[in-house]
């Protein structure tokens, strides 16, 4: 089992690829608004910010370290918060692509999806009628012939150019029970070693689906895979964000929130912000009578080289 969670890690994804911005005003796409979003967000409890870049111009995903640049550096002076920068990137990049931000930054966390998938979020496409930019319903609808790829070798690549030359550590991002037996192939071959942090993710179409059992069955995977070394977390996709991060803080797992991985704060009602999010899930977690662990803490806990050693 898993070790007992002492504090609550709270990990806010702040703006993603998936949404676009004609789904939701609150989405930040520029500089400004991904900072301030960002910093925001640490002040209402997160600990981790898990942060892709965007196109100022039209808020498409990009993988520029130019953009990134943008707003890692004020982020980083305006909070301690751990900065997670993504390896998955967008529906459309390449593995390089996705890779040239992190090995510029070299930050202290990097989001790593442990496995190739198919990844569908065309059915998105079908609820609105205008658009804000023309590629928004292309890039949504051709997900339905799209496979997002990270084989074994681009993996261990990563883990050893990010991690082994930098020392980035990674959020383990497992979308299927499958990508738990990937990553234990990894800590078996000495690639991954404890504490690797382990974010179970449901609700992806082409990932395993947002029911409760799944969790469990997920959960007592990983349990048997890992035994006590490994710190936890949980993300679900859309309406089900809530209801699986409260499953979690009773499971004594971690958290992620954001506008990354749903646009909403209730039933039918936009979020109006990253924070907002943040701070409810905080409230439920304090409701709990649990606490939340901060910046440092996050630290302690999934062994981080710190932010004094980032590229930025």
């Amino acid at each position: 089992m898993s070790k007992k969670t002492e504090k609550i890690i709270i990990t806010c994804a702040v703006t993603g690829g998936i949404h676009t911005p004609t789904m939701s005003d609150a989405l930040p796409y520029t500089p400004d608004d991904i900072a301030t979003q960002a910093i925001a967000a640490a002040e209402a409890g997160a600990s981790i910010l898990h942060l892709h870049a965007r196109d100022p111009q039209n808020g498409s995903p990009s993988p520029s370290p130019d953009h990134f640049m943008q707003f890692l550096p004020r982020i980083k002076q305006a909070t301690d918060a751990v900065i997670n920068i993504t390896t998955g990137g967008s529906l459309n990049m390449t593995v390089e692509q996705r890779l040239a931000a992190p090995l510029v930054a070299k930050p202290e966390m990097c989001s790593l999806n442990m496995g190739s998938m198919n990844f569908g979020i065309f059915p998105l496409a079908d609820r609105y009628k205008s658009w804000k930019f023309d590629w928004e319903e292309p890039y949504l609808r051709n997900t339905d012939d799209f496979i997002f790829r990270n084989t074994f070798r681009d993996i261990e690549r990563i883990l050893k150019i990010l991690g082994d030359d930098h020392g980035t550590r990674f959020e383990h991002e497992c979308y299927d029970v499958g990508h738990l037996y990937s990553l234990a192939h990894f800590v078996d071959r000495g690639l991954i070693k404890p504490p690797f942090f382990v974010q179970m993710i449901f609700g992806i179409l082409g990932g395993i689906g947002a029911d409760l059992d799944n969790l469990m069955f997920m959960k007592r995977t990983a349990d048997r895979l890992f035994g006590d070394s490994y710190p936890w977390s949980v993300l679900a996709a859309g309406r089900f964000q809530m209801p699986f991060a409260n499953q979690a803080l009773l499971m004594g797992g971690n958290v992620r929130v954001g506008l990354e991985d749903s646009l909403y704060i209730g039933r039918g009602e936009l979020a109006v912000s990253n924070a907002q999010q943040v701070t409810k899930i905080r409230r439920m977690a304090e409701e709990l009578g649990l606490s939340i662990a901060t910046p440092a803490e996050a630290r302690s806990m999934l062994a981080l080289k710190g932010g004094d050693h980032v590229g930025f």
